[in-house]
């Protein structure tokens, strides 16, 4: 299986190049329908991670991802979105990609075959038994995932994993897998799409679960978001006016006094 993962099986389309646009189209989407039925299946699996990861952020602890190529960017992007979304500290979820930052924009020769190159990363940022690691490998086989995998396990950490193959090597080395199986690839290998897209909607699921049990959201609102742009602004102004019914201009004023939705509509109900 480690030779032959999931992910590498060949497409179930041939002679791809001499396919109208439409036809190219219209297959990709026949794919990608089967993504949110694969990552159904493991909801089971989702929910245990959910909540180990829950538990030890309560507690003061950190949700960690490791990831190479598309894994390692999606796995930094879900990291780096919770701050603006949730009002966190960008130090609560923290991604990691085999190669560095440099990574996210140019492949890096050789960056996720070095076993022990995710437990140094993760060393410079002091992760311990508080905290979890979450290993992201669309194959189930990327070496430096699993190094960082093993070594936390080996250290007490609490680790998981999101991977597109059936019973890998990553998952073997996990306590808490998640294998969302989503079959060969429209170009054969290309995991930048039908695995890609799974990983993403298991990561949305992550991270979105756990901040609303952390109590980041309020009725249906991202009551703690960074106000970083008007946008943003404009849309806790109306979330201030819904919840309290009161004016814009009023709304407005609250928000920028106080810096967030939570703690103008706080302010204005214990006034």
């Amino acid at each position: 299986m480690e030779n032959n993962p999931d992910t590498e099986k060949a497409s179930n389309y041939n002679d791809l190049e001499k396919m109208t646009t439409v036809d190219i189209l219209n297959n990709i989407n026949s794919e990608d329908k089967t993504v949110p039925e694969s990552v159904e299946k493991q909801i089971p699996a989702i929910e245990k991670l959910v909540k180990e990861i829950t538990e030890k952020l309560k507690l003061g602890g950190r949700l960690f991802y490791i990831g190479a190529g598309t894994s390692g960017r999606l796995g930094v992007l879900d990291a780096s979105e919770c701050p603006p979304t949730f009002g966190v500290t960008d130090q609560m979820v923290i991604g990691l990609i085999a190669g560095g930052d440099t990574a996210l924009r140019n492949a890096v020769e050789n960056a996720e075959d070095d076993t022990e190159q995710a437990w140094k990363d993760l060393q410079r940022y002091k992760i311990s038994k508080k905290d979890v690691l979450v290993g992201i490998a669309a194959s189930g086989t990327t070496p430096y995932v699993i190094g960082g995998i093993k070594e936390a396990r080996k250290n007490g950490i609490t680790t998981g994993c999101v991977t597109c193959s059936s019973e890998s090597p990553l998952a073997e080395a996990s306590e808490y897998p998640i294998e969302v199986i989503t079959g060969p690839e429209f170009v054969t290998g290309s995991t930048r799409m039908k695995a890609g897209t799974a990983q993403k909607l298991i990561l949305n699921m992550i991270t979105t679960s756990v901040m609303i049990k952390l109590g980041r959201v309020k009725g249906n609102k991202m009551v703690d978001m960074q106000l970083s742009n008007q946008k943003l602004v404009s849309r806790g102004t109306r979330m201030i006016v819904e919840e309290l019914g009161i004016e814009v201009k009023e709304a407005e004023q609250l928000l920028q006094k106080y810096g967030s939705v939570r703690a103008a509509v706080e302010a204005f109900r214990s006034a």
